[in-house]
């Protein structure tokens, strides 16, 4: 069996995620190799879809939900004149119809779905109805037409290609956004129906799939190999981990004396008197930059909240 030596292991792992596996597949398969107890992604994909996929491993997990509440970037191309259950190229076809649309009134209503907007959740999802996921329903013929719709925000939306029936487009969105449903959406709004034959996440908040340090399974399966036949060092592959605090890349950095990190551990009331108008940071320590955690401020400058990393030695 593929697997490192058990050993304490934090950082995050930015996988390419190959179409045909669940995200949770993938999960487990990784925290079997690296064979930690905590591991999670930062945003499922459906298998239809590839792309970027973040795992936190270890104490990286409690740090996950500032790349799950941030925006995503994704390449998707669909079918139009076609309209399926599931909204993609997995589904039965329910509807078709032939398409005449010119590319002018293609963009105009590609547009209606840019900024906020109120989106059906798609039946065939992971979102839980009185604790059971939808597509569970779904499977076993349920339909529900009165789901609450989910407030998303669509930053961007640009048609990159339109030839014969199949577009393709790239999309910038909130966290919670269903590619599936746009497309869905759209294709109804464009009264020919459509679905989704091929999605690709290339964005999270800061991160690309472009980024030196994304690796697929089969070239992780490769390296671990080569491990177990002592042909590679166990720290070229953890190399592979990026820092925790990389997560929080975009939140301002606070440095702070190992006095004032001590205090903030036993939960004294600490006051930031250079802050003004910043309310998140991560906490440093000051003489070797040590990451030690999250902190929010209120008004008055007082750290509120803290998120702390279990080991930290001062």
């Amino acid at each position: 069996m593929l697997k490192i030596k058990k050993q304490e292991t934090n950082g995050l792992l930015l996988l390419d995620k190959s179409i045909g596996l669940t995200s949770n597949q993938i999960l487990q398969y990784i925290k079997n190799i690296f064979n930690v107890k905590k591991a999670g992604h930062t945003g499922t994909l459906d298998p239809l879809a590839s792309g970027l996929l973040p795992i936190c491993l270890g104490q990286c997990t409690k740090f996950s939900q500032y790349l799950i509440n941030s925006n995503k970037i994704y390449l998707v191309t669909a079918i139009l004149g076609e309209k399926t259950n599931t909204a993609d190229k997995y589904g039965f076809l329910i509807k078709k119809k032939n398409v005449n649309i010119s590319i002018k009134d293609l963009i105009r209503v590609i547009n209606l779905f840019k900024g906020k907007i109120k989106q059906n959740p798609p039946m065939y999802s992971a979102i839980k109805y009185k604790g059971i996921p939808l597509y569970k329903y779904a499977r076993s013929g349920i339909m529900f037409s009165h789901l609450k719709k989910r407030k998303i925000t669509v930053y961007q939306i640009k048609l990159l290609k339109f030839y014969e029936n199949k577009i393709k487009l790239k999309i910038n969105c909130s966290k919670g956004t269903y590619i599936r449903s746009i497309i869905d959406e759209l294709g109804d709004k464009l009264n020919c129906g459509a679905h989704v034959i091929k999605l690709r996440r290339i964005h999270i908040s800061h991160i690309s799939i472009l980024h030196k340090n994304v690796i697929t399974i089969e070239q992780l399966k490769t390296l671990i190999i080569n491990y177990q036949n002592n042909k590679l060092n166990i720290f070229l592959i953890k190399k592979l981990l990026l820092p925790i605090h990389y997560i929080m890349k975009n939140i301002p950095k606070l440095y702070l004396s190992n006095f004032i990190i001590k205090k903030i551990i036993n939960g004294e009331k600490i006051k930031i008197t250079s802050i003004i108008d910043k309310k998140i940071f991560c906490i440093f320590e000051k003489i070797f930059h040590n990451f030690i955690g999250v902190c929010h401020l209120n008004d008055k400058g007082y750290i509120i909240k803290c998120k702390l990393l279990n080991f930290i030695n001062l």
